[in-house]
């Protein structure tokens, strides 16, 4: 059973080497499903959601200066903690041969980051964020954190996934058709890359930890497919995010729900919960005890992993 703290953030992560055992499976999610659906306490959940021609309420926007309020009022860094389940999760990142380029889109903290950097010494980690201020609290909380050397390693830019392309420094054109020439660089280039560099050549991995959900769901897919176009080929898109029926969902009241399993929080921030047959998913069940006040709580999270073709 995994427990969670009530408190403690990515600086106390450190502390403990001793790594919690991981799990996945503690109940089966039809026993919830049967539970949820059999109580008219959560009916509302259920019920259709109206379209859009015969809705009279626009669509959810990003919430984009939501998030950056949100990330604002958490300065701290002391809400999230180290996700070192996710190396479990994802072994091929630990794993990874070769120098591997990662790039993880919404790095909040950086508390994915930061077990990412830890867990391979030949890693180089790409982060984005619609928030300057949080980039620069992962920037901070990341040179900090003992045995994380990020010299050459750690590269923050600032980018809103929901609304912004990524810049052609990850993969330029040229570089993607692997034929054409390379020298259409955009004028401003980053200073890590080399002189001879137009752009650093591809990620092999790019993870989306709590991020899709918070985008809405009308513009889901074009954001997995910008996100797929700077992977190389054969690369993985590491996806975790909320399950249908996490206890999240159930604690949301009727009025904040802005389409089917789409919710809005009444700091204007958007959560989306998903199903398998969303994406090629699978369901993960844990059973979370809150230290603090013994209140036992049944999470649901969905984590897939999808590989570019080669060809």
């Amino acid at each position: 059973m995994e427990v969670e703290e009530a408190g403690g953030g990515v600086e106390n992560a450190g502390k403990d080497e001793v790594e919690a055992e991981y799990h996945s499976h503690d109940f089966e999610w039809e026993d919830l499903r049967a539970e949820v659906e059999s109580d008219p306490a959560f009916s509302y959940h259920l019920s259709p959601f109206p379209g859009p021609a015969a809705s009279t309420a626009s669509p959810p926007q990003p919430s984009s200066e939501a998030w950056r309020s949100f990330h604002r009022r958490h300065a701290s860094g002391k809400f999230f903690k180290e996700r070192r389940y996710l190396l479990k999760e994802f072994p091929e990142l630990p794993n990874s041969k070769d120098c591997a380029k990662i790039l993880e889109v919404g790095c909040g903290n950086g508390s994915t980051a930061v077990s990412i950097l830890r867990s391979n010494e030949s890693i180089t980690v790409f982060v984005c964020d619609c928030s300057k201020d949080t980039l620069e609290k992962a920037n901070e909380i990341i040179s900090n954190t003992k045995g994380v050397d990020i010299k050459d390693r750690f590269h923050p830019f600032l980018m809103d996934v929901s609304k912004e392309f990524f810049p052609d420094w990850l993969f330029c054109n040229a570089c993607k058709s692997s034929h054409g020439n390379c020298h259409e660089m955009r004028k401003q280039l980053p200073d890590f890359l080399r002189e001879n560099q137009c752009c650093v050549g591809g990620m092999d991995f790019i993870t989306m930890i709590f991020t899709l959900s918070a985008i809405p769901f009308a513009i889901m897919p074009s954001t997995i497919e910008q996100c797929v176009s700077v992977l190389k080929p054969g690369g993985l898109l590491l996806f975790r995010d909320y399950g249908l029926y996490d206890m999240t969902m159930l604690r949301f009241l009727p009025h904040q729900r802005v389409g089917f399993w789409e919710y809005m929080r009444s700091d204007g921030t958007l959560s989306y919960f998903f199903t398998l047959d969303t994406l090629e998913l699978e369901y993960c069940c844990v059973r979370s005890v809150n230290r603090k006040n013994g209140k036992k709580m049944q999470r649901v999270w969905v984590h897939g992993k999808f590989m570019k073709p080669t060809s």
